[in-house]
Formats: structure tokens, C-alpha cells, sequence
């Protein structure tokens, strides 16, 4: 599927939004914005995309499909669901959990006795710093797994596998550089132009706007 459908299929449930102004997690504004909490609702979307992602490992001999809570159990379940019918064998979903408190996360409940010595792959709905990733390859080194590579539904940050671990191989089913700014040099801000509170943290930042005045 090429990224100029994927895109139009993002923008019809609302996952993909241009021409906007946005605040984003880090505090920068900008004019896109990637709303993954959009597409979830959406079974047979989430599917095909996901299928997408399923076809670009589907001859890596995956075992083991893990993703960050929450969103990304959603993705870790259709994908190795799409891998295993691909594959005619059984392929393995599990998540990992943040650590209450820090950034760091941790397989629990059994599942990580499922992944030393296995091919796994990590997934990820939006990469922007590749932060939260980073953090999942090293937990899944730890436990010994074989990480064959990561996917994800919307590359934003311009995130390359070096930036994750030096992984072996990133697939992304939208990569699209979203250009960020300070909120002193947003141009959006200098336009007048209203900040979106429906996404983002734009809400968050008039409430903190109003305090300061």
C-alpha cells in the first residue's frame, strides 16, 4: 500500500490533521499532528493497516510481537494475528508496561519468560524522539530475545535505527517530518492563529497562558 493511501485512510478517521496549530508533548508547536488515539476505534482499519505492517516482516520468521502499553497492544495483537495467518504458525503477542514513576518499562505477567532466544519484533504507533522504543529494544535485549527489527504506523521524528538501538531494520508505514517550534518563534502564535484543544496539549498550554497573565 503505497504512504499516499495510508495517509488518506489515516486523515478519514481523523488520525492524520494538517493545516493546524498544535502543541505538542515536548511543548513545540507546529501545524500536523498524528492522533493515534483516532485510528483504535476503528477494527478494520487498525487491521489493514497493521496487516501492512505483517507483510513487511513476514519473512523474518517473527515469534514474538511486543509493543508498549497501552495503544500499542492493539497493534501488537493484529499484527502477530495477520503474521501468524501469514505464516501458518502460532506468532506471540505481548506488551510492555511502564514502570510506575519513570520512563523505563517491564514485562510482566509471565510474558517475559516467552522471549529469550526468540525473533521479536517491537512495535510502535507514532515515533517522535524514539524515546519509549529505545527503551523497550533494551528491555527485550535484556531478555535475551533476537530483535529482527521495529515497526511503526507514523514515523514523525525522522527517527532512523540508530536512533533505536541500532536496530536491524525500521519500517514505517508513514514517514513524515512534522516541523516544530518554540512557542516564541511559533509563526501560528505571530498569526493569531487558535490554538486546537480537541488533540495535543493545547488545552494544558491556554490553562498555563491564562495563570502567567
Amino acid at each position: 500500500m503505497e504512504s499516499s493511501a495510508i495517509l488518506k485512510i489515516l486523515s478519514d478517521v481523523g488520525a492524520f490533521i494538517t493545516e493546524s496549530h498544535i502543541v505538542y508533548t515536548s511543548g513545540k508547536h507546529g501545524s500536523m499532528y498524528a492522533n493515534k488515539d483516532a485510528i483504535y476505534p476503528h477494527t478494520s482499519t487498525i487491521s489493514s493497516l497493521c496487516k501492512v505492517l505483517a507483510e513487511a516482516f513476514s519473512e523474518d520468521q517473527i515469534d514474538v510481537v511486543v509493543a508498549p502499553a497501552l495503544g500499542g497492544i492493539i497493534l501488537s495483537q493484529w499484527v502477530a494475528h495477520h503474521l501468524s495467518q501469514m505464516n501458518q504458525r502460532e506468532v506471540l503477542s505481548v506488551y510492555a508496561e511502564k514502570i510506575e514513576g519513570t520512563k523505563d518499562f517491564v514485562i510482566k505477567r509471565g510474558y517475559d519468560k516467552l522471549l529469550p532466544g526468540k525473533n521479536t519484533l517491537i512495535l510502535e504507533d507514532v515515533l517522535t524522539t524514539g524515546g519509549s522504543v529505545r527503551k523497550v529494544v533494551e528491555l527485550v535485549r535484556s531478555l535475551k530475545a533476537h530483535i529482527i527489527g521495529v515497526g511503526a504506523l507514523f514515523n514523525r521524528g525522522n527517527i532512523s535505527p540508530e536512533n533505536l538501538g541500532d536496530v536491524p531494520k525500521l519500517i514505517a508505514l508513514v514517514n513524515k517530518k512534522m516541523e516544530a517550534w518554540d512557542p516564541h518563534e511559533c509563526p501560528l502564535c505571530k498569526q493569531g492563529v487558535p490554538i486546537n484543544t480537541s488533540v495535543g496539549k493545547g488545552w494544558e498550554f491556554l490553562e498555563n497562558q491564562k495563570q502567567k497573565n
